[in-house]
């Protein structure tokens, strides 16, 4: 398999790839970072779920200058949870890079404390459309010296009525930028804006691998929160699990759970984003030996988390976007293999249920567990 180096990565960069847990790259990410890197504009079809945001990502970090301190880059997405979730992977990356400075704009945030933030170097500005135009307004944010403008679901943007708005921030930019665009689906008028504001772009087309995971069959456990616990036990006791992962929502839903399977004897431990890089590494050396039996872990461990012989995996908390679910359950059913993931459903999270189901174009089977 191809590394992140052999597709022109700089060798720091895809040493902090590989440290994150990223071992290789997926095929959006093989096809569009050498694209990106020759500075090309690029338009790429590819589903939520496909690794498109490290594929933007990673080519942008390698063209910063440092001591040019401007917005270099700007990524323009529809909602502000996909700001936050693009923010939280770049500033991943950038933990070994503090000479970089990214910062996340959008709707709902404390304008004063914005302003002040505006105040110092941003190389990197990830933005909703309606906000980042208030600023630009206000002069607190200038795109004259953008370099790399990705317009991200773009397909979504225009469905919640942002076009006007994406061809303002476009107008706001140099003329001889790189334009990226990413989008599930392509409608004409994704089609329209490429033709006018994109630079002779190389379509790359990226149909997923079967979003529904063949290889894993999907069980949703109906249940509520009082008794997903013994649920949760239920279930372990009839499939034993040879390895699973348990996800938990948050840190402190990791760390109860933990506590209440030690108690009962389980050969567990808690993996999530408190814990110091030797601890987690000292938890996921005891799993992958089979020192323990189950991880419990929050988000933070699907990604990139590779552990041969991981039989099950149990959504304790029903994940809130497709992107988390198809993440977490693909940590089973590896190499070849087949594996099981249990949903745990509760009466409030049926809306999220629905979503997934959409997402994956599949009604999953539905469990009582007595």
């Amino acid at each position: 398999m191809i590394t992140f180096k052999e597709l022109g990565i700089s060798t720091r960069l895809a040493q902090i790839v590989n440290e994150i847990g990223f071992s290789h790259p997926t095929t959006i990410q093989e096809k569009a970072i050498p694209v990106l890197l020759g500075k090309n504009d690029i338009i790429a079809e590819s589903e939520t779920g496909s690794g498109k945001t490290l594929a933007f990502l990673l080519p942008i970090i390698d063209s910063i200058d440092p001591e040019k301190h401007v917005v270099q880059a700007l990524i323009v997405a529809p909602t502000r949870e996909l700001a936050l979730q693009i923010t939280s992977e770049a500033e991943k990356l950038l933990t070994s890079l503090p000479e970089l400075k990214v910062l996340a704009v959008y709707g709902g945030q404390d304008v004063l404390q914005q302003l002040k933030r505006l105040e110092g170097a941003n190389h990197i500005v990830i933005a909703t459309p309606g906000r980042l135009l208030d600023h630009v307004r206000r002069e607190t944010i200038l795109l004259n010296q953008v370099s790399t403008l990705v317009l991200d679901e773009a397909d979504q943007m225009l469905h919640m009525g942002f076009l006007q708005e994406v061809e303002q921030v476009i107008k706001e930019t140099p003329a001889e930028r790189q334009t990226v665009l990413f989008s599930a689906t392509m409608p004409e008028d994704i089609r329209k804006l490429a033709t006018t504001y994109m630079n002779t772009p190389i379509s790359v087309n990226v149909k997923q691998r079967n979003v529904t995971l063949d290889e894993i069959e999907q069980i949703v456990i109906s249940t509520t929160d009082r008794s997903k616990q013994e649920a949760l036990k239920k279930v372990i006791k009839s499939e034993q699990p040879f390895l699973g992962i348990i996800f938990c929502r948050t840190k402190r839903r990791v760390n109860k759970l933990h506590e209440a399977l030690k108690e009962k004897g389980y050969l567990v431990d808690a993996l999530h984003g408190d814990l110091s890089q030797a601890k987690r590494e000292e938890v996921m050396a005891t799993f992958r030996e089979a020192k323990i039996q189950y991880l419990i872990a929050t988000d933070v461990a699907a990604r990139g988390l590779d552990v041969e012989g991981v039989t099950h995996v149990f959504n304790y908390d029903i994940p809130q976007d497709l992107d988390s679910y198809i993440h977490r359950i693909g940590r089973t059913g590896r190499a070849g293999g087949t594996g099981r993931a249990f949903t745990f459903v509760a009466p409030k999270d049926r809306n999220y249920l629905a979503m997934l189901e959409k997402g994956i174009n599949q009604q999953l089977e539905r469990r009582i567990v007595k």
